[in-house]
């Protein structure tokens, strides 16, 4: 693989890691809604956003499973961080403590 090739491959595992724990996110946030209208709603376009989750991570002609350990540290991040931002749920310790071991563990 080239330099430009792994920028790519990274800024397509970070685009899926943003659908993945953002498409999450709005399914949360559906499920503590208060009217029907706006949970389906939410339900909708939680549901969108991770089918194209789906799409973005199987559609390239890699082996995921060769990418998954950059793959789960960057969905560590984003959930954390989105979590955080709209759940205002700031990691805890332990966490904090287990990301490192998923940072670190991340094989490229």
């Amino acid at each position: 693989m080239n330099g430009k090739q792994i920028i790519t491959t990274l800024l397509v595992l970070l685009s899926a890691a943003l659908l993945e724990a953002g498409g999450d996110a709005v399914v949360r946030l559906g499920l503590r809604a208060s009217t029907t209208f706006v949970r389906a709603s939410l339900f909708l376009i939680g549901g969108l956003v991770l089918f194209t989750y789906g799409y973005v991570v199987n559609a390239p002609p890699w082996d995921f499973g060769r990418l998954l350990g950059v793959y789960v540290v960057f969905f560590f991040l984003v959930a954390q961080f989105i979590s955080w931002l709209v759940f205002d749920r700031q990691p805890t310790g332990v966490v904090i403590v287990g990301g490192c071991f998923i940072v670190r563990s991340a094989d490229y």
